[in-house]
């Protein structure tokens, strides 16, 4: 039985995420802020724990309450306050990369010791084509007209550490996902892609084998090349 922990799992990319991999057959953990939210994903037969990816105290304890681990999806992620430059300061900037990247630093390193010991080790983490350079600048892609600064910013600092992770890690798997643009709360509901569509590179990537793919980029239809 393969044992997942995801953070952020109590709504959207995270909810449908935990739905798809206990389908998989997966035993999921789904963490969140506010376990009181996890009504849904209990329906689902996920185990709620609480896990704030800002706050490792309850990082370690999520970690702790767990029996094994052989994949960790790290989804949890804001939007921020600034959407130009105009309403961009340092601690805008900063609450940003501590949840989008620091927070899947702190979670990993916690993690471990528990991935270490599984056959399986896997860690996914979800990006954003919002993080890729080429999109940013390339008409005609969803992420072309996207003004944010500190989003995009975190994204892109996700792909990287997903690739040094990688790197540091060769008998994982550790990959990052571009969900796309997805109709969630996240964007008003305004992308052009279901929840499923969205999550599809994720669970590809949470239910890959050892000969499976590292320190890659891919979207629902596949690799991304650098």
């Amino acid at each position: 039985m393969t044992t997942t922990l995801i953070t952020g799992a109590n709504r959207s990319l995270g909810l449908e995420t935990t739905r798809r991999l206990i389908e998989a057959g997966h035993t999921v953990y789904a963490g969140m802020r506010d376990p009181a939210a996890g009504d849904e994903a209990r329906a689902l037969g996920a185990h709620v724990v609480r896990i704030d990816v800002t706050d490792q105290d309850s990082i370690d304890a999520a970690v702790a309450s767990l029996p094994s681990l052989d994949v960790l999806v790290n989804n949890a992620g804001v939007l921020g306050t600034s959407f130009g430059v105009d309403d961009l300061d340092a601690a805008a900037m900063a609450s940003v990369l501590d949840t989008n990247v620091t927070g899947i630093v702190r979670v990993t390193q916690a993690a471990l010791p528990m991935l270490r010991a599984s056959a399986t080790p896997v860690v996914v983490n979800v990006a954003s084509g919002v993080g890729f350079a080429r999109w940013l600048t390339t008409p005609g892609h969803d992420e072309f007209h996207v003004p944010s600064i500190p989003y995009a910013a975190s994204k892109a600092a996700v792909i990287a550490l997903t690739v040094q992770y990688a790197k540091n890690l060769p008998t994982f798997r550790v990959n990052a996902s571009d969900p796309g643009y997805t109709a969630t709360e996240f964007n008003g509901f305004g992308g052009h892609q279901t929840v499923t569509e969205g999550t599809d590179a994720t669970v590809a990537l949470a239910t890959v084998g050892t000969d499976g793919p590292t320190g890659e980029f891919h979207d629902r239809t596949g690799r991304i090349a650098y």
